[in-house]
């Protein structure tokens, strides 16, 4: 059993290509850290895919018509600069333009696959390197998780449920207590009640007796921490000192 990571999805309106290029990607693994390929064959879907759950890297093509890979781009910048962007196309008429977007590279077809291997291994290498990670045990494995993909932590009886920004979970067998030393108030998170650790920037909205996570999974807050909870809230969303 292996955590998924990343999440990577390959936009092209050929089909032969787009499978080939997901066969690739996903026969491409190494042993950490996994990730998951999804193929789009139009942009609307792909946007709407990635405003639901984010994409971690995207591949695009950009002679779609009646759209153009740019300016999708453009959009999906407008509301990610995170996103790793990669254009796999057979014009080298945008290479100028698609640094406008912030693309991380731009590959010509027939793209060769070591490049593309090259170029999705330095991709990864570079996610992880610019991530905080936490090691999770597990009943069968140890999950590596960053912690930016943390949503809140919540004890239940025997084990711990992870609840993640992606919509997954991860059970663990720790106690609850050792995801408060691995879980930083310098990281956004915060213990707010005995079962509860949460990632304050996951925080929806704020009410003095719970919080509504972005999932919409309402949290207590301990009545004897709600005055706490509220001045660090505010702090560390807001910048308050």
């Amino acid at each position: 059993m292996t955590y998924e990571l990343i999440r990577i999805a390959v936009c092209d309106d050929s089909i032969d290509f787009l499978k080939q290029t997901k066969s690739f990607l996903e026969s491409n693994q190494n042993e950490t850290p996994k990730y998951s390929v999804f193929a789009f064959d139009n942009f609307e879907d792909l946007i709407r895919s990635h405003y639901e759950t984010p994409f971690d890297i995207i591949f695009l093509d950009i002679l779609m018509p009646p759209a153009n890979g740019i300016e999708v781009a453009r959009e999906i910048r407008k509301q990610d600069q995170k996103v790793k962007l990669v254009f796999l196309t057979s014009s080298k008429n945008y290479a100028f333009e698609s640094y406008s977007v912030k693309a991380n590279n731009y590959l010509l077809k027939p793209v060769d696959q070591n490049v593309l291997s090259a170029c999705l291994n330095e991709l990864i290498e570079d996610i992880c390197k610019n991530e905080k990670y936490i090691s999770v045990r597990s009943y069968d494995t140890v999950y590596r998780v960053a912690l930016s993909d943390i949503a809140y932590v919540e004890a239940q009886n025997k084990h711990v449920l992870i609840s993640l920004r992606k919509g997954s979970e991860v059970i663990s067998t720790e106690p609850l207590y050792s995801f408060e030393e691995k879980l930083k108030f310098e990281e956004g998170f915060y213990k707010c009640h005995r079962s509860y650790i949460v990632n304050m920037y996951c925080i929806d909205t704020y009410s003095p007796n719970e919080v509504t996570m972005n999932s919409n999974v309402k949290i207590p807050i301990s009545r004897n921490l709600r005055k706490e909870f509220s001045n660090t809230y505010f702090n560390i969303v807001f910048g308050k000192e």
